[in-house]
């Protein structure tokens, strides 16, 4: 099974992200996200930062989770190609731990890619099944 691929969209950029589980498709849709943004081979896992989110379901913590990964590279001016994600949900309450890892960006070492400027709530979707798909799409 493959972690991520990519589909296009106008202006914009999807991706689908998969996994046997929950946690493990939320942490291939963080990989998704920052391979839009840098090669995440080349991002070495330096320092890590550690959040908690609790949503209404788990759209909207997909978003969430999305929103607070785009926050930390942008306030801490930082890549990331470490992802551990444990997810938890309680009468209907979803909530999530992250512990994430990355390093200070570097554009001398790292791929310049594509700059993601906002995490859509458009066509966002979570199927929850034999696999779990993760359905995304990113303002470039």
């Amino acid at each position: 099974m493959k972690n991520f691929e990519y589909f296009d969209v106008t202006a914009d950029i999807g991706f689908y992200a998969f996994g046997k589980n929950l946690n493990e498709a939320f942490e291939n849709a963080g990989m998704a996200m920052f391979n839009i943004i840098s090669n995440t081979d080349n991002i070495d896992k330096e320092k890590s930062i550690e959040f908690e989110i609790t949503s209404e379901d788990n759209v909207s913590l997909l978003y969430d989770y999305l929103e607070e990964l785009l926050f930390y590279h942008e306030v801490e001016f930082m890549l990331f190609s470490g992802f551990n994600v444990k997810i938890d949900e309680t009468e209907g309450i979803y909530h999530l731990k992250a512990i994430i890892e990355g390093e200070n960006i570097n554009w001398d070492k790292h791929e310049r890619n594509s700059e993601i400027k906002a995490i859509t709530f458009h066509q966002m979707e979570v199927d929850i099944s034999d696999v779990v798909t993760l359905k995304v799409i990113v303002d470039l």
